[in-house]
């Protein structure tokens, strides 16, 4: 079976300045891979660049077995390449549940729903999976702690039923409280709809607990790819975090 995602020689420059280099990956069906790197790796362009807000200067994204690399975002949103974002914009005048229900508008959504009338129950089913409840329901999305509009965040791409989750740093900003209510979630997310799910994360220890296999990349390159042990016991890895000789003290130090 074909990857249900493909990244082929991605490149793109801004400038003198190089964000996404030669940039090779495939996404299986139903797998959780996370996306790791130091403060300016590259991480979000190519997210931007999956999702169609930024056009690689080189390079093909395979969707489905689709070329999707000129797409704008909607319409790959529409095929079910949806993500969330690192920073949290929600429509913060309108209500948790109105936030949700734009969505159920678009394209993908009115096709897989049966008439206007599913949209109220569609929009609150997707904030109840993921644990907003009466009464943050029907708050206004300004007034919801951080952690809740996190998840507001992840309703609101769940809506579009997407076949591939692009989550952007979804332990951003959590206490501890909250990134252990987010791990079950976003597990619970993938075993129930066998969701394909890539996580851009600064937070390993959550995240190796969630990703079946982990891509490094620094200055936009993919440096390292494999399981969390393989990725973590790589010098480049080590010495991309912390610098010469960080092979040496992690092994001292794990």
């Amino acid at each position: 079976m074909p990857p249900i995602l493909e990244l082929k020689e991605l490149n793109k420059r801004f400038g003198g300045i190089t964000a996404v280099k030669d940039f090779n990956l495939q996404v299986e069906k139903g797998q959780i891979i996370g996306l790791i790197g130091p403060n300016g790796a590259g991480k979000t362009t190519l997210f931007n660049l999956i999702t169609g807000f930024l056009k690689p200067d080189s390079g093909t994204i395979m969707f489905k077995g689709k070329n999707i690399t000129k797409l704008k975002p909607h319409k790959i949103a529409n095929m079910g390449l949806v993500r969330t974002f690192q920073l949290v914009k929600p429509f913060k005048r309108m209500l948790a549940i109105e936030n949700v229900a734009v969505g159920c508008y678009s394209d993908r959504s009115k096709k897989k729903r049966k008439d206007r009338d599913d949209v109220p129950q569609k929009a609150f089913d997707a904030l109840q999976r993921v644990g907003i409840n009466p009464p943050n329901t029907f708050k206004l999305a300004m007034t919801l702690s951080h952690g809740y509009s996190r998840r507001l965040d992840i309703a609101r791409a769940l809506v579009l039923e997407p076949d591939v989750l692009l989550l952007d740093e979804p332990f951003g900003g959590l206490g501890a409280k909250e990134s252990n209510l987010m791990t079950p979630l976003i597990q619970k997310l993938h075993r129930e709809d066998n969701l394909t799910l890539i996580i851009i994360e600064h937070k390993m220890r959550q995240l190796m607990k969630i990703a079946e296999k982990l891509v490094v990349m620094q200055f936009g390159e993919k440096i390292a790819e494999g399981t969390c042990r393989e990725v973590t016991e790589d010098p480049k890895v080590c010495e991309a975090y912390l610098g010469k000789g960080g092979h040496d003290y992690f092994a001292r130090n794990k």
